[in-house]
């Protein structure tokens, strides 16, 4: 997110139930415009009372938590953590019969390289949504040596400042899936790898 302050929520890239049946649209009005809009809000009303700032995007107020007050570093941390990441979440879906739900060509390689196949990285990546316990995110990142990994990130941490890029994010925190699939983690996860979107490297 190329912005700063004040912060707007990001538009949805498709309509509410474009990702049905895997993410139904009252989830995601639910997810985008009450819980996402909710961490924007939040953000916000952290940076306020610094003017210094505000001329600062999200990605350097996140890479650079000395510079923040000490009174706000928290808040700030965690809620713009959850504006960096939710961001990447919507981003990073498709509906079905748009964008590349089964990665070729270099990416396609380096995961038949580091997982096997597909359809092993797709068993890992789950099993390690899974193992999260309470909040948080699993990410399929690229590391700074170039090797593929799977890393589970608590609550609203980030990537940012690990050197690593992430290409796959996953929300497995309750409210992404909890009004459609309840206490089923493990049904949402199988279906949302037919919405998840890779990208070309």
């Amino acid at each position: 997110m190329q912005q700063t302050y004040p912060f707007t929520l990001p538009a949805l890239p498709y309509p509410y139930d474009a990702l049905e049946p895997a993410i139904h649209a009252e989830t995601m009005h639910f997810h985008h415009d009450k819980h996402f809009a909710s961490y924007v809000e939040s953000f916000n009303a952290a940076l306020k009372p610094y003017p210094q700032l505000h001329g600062l995007p999200l990605e350097t107020l996140l890479e650079n938590p000395a510079r923040l007050p000490d009174s706000a570093r928290c808040a700030i941390l965690r809620s713009g953590g959850g504006v960096y990441n939710h961001a990447l979440f919507f981003a990073g879906l498709a509906p079905a019969d748009k964008g590349i739900h089964v990665p070729s060509g270099k990416l396609g390689r380096m995961i038949a390289a580091s997982f096997g196949s597909f359809e092993q990285l797709k068993a890992r990546f789950t099993q390690s949504a899974l193992s999260v316990f309470g909040s948080g995110w699993t990410v399929l990142a690229l590391a700074p040596g170039g090797r593929l990994c799977i890393i589970n990130l608590k609550n609203q941490d980030t990537l940012l400042c690990t050197g690593y890029r992430p290409l796959v994010y996953v929300d497995v925190w309750e409210h992404a899936y909890y009004l459609q699939y309840q206490n089923r983690r493990a049904e949402y996860l199988d279906q949302i790898w037919s919405v998840l979107t890779f990208p070309q490297l």
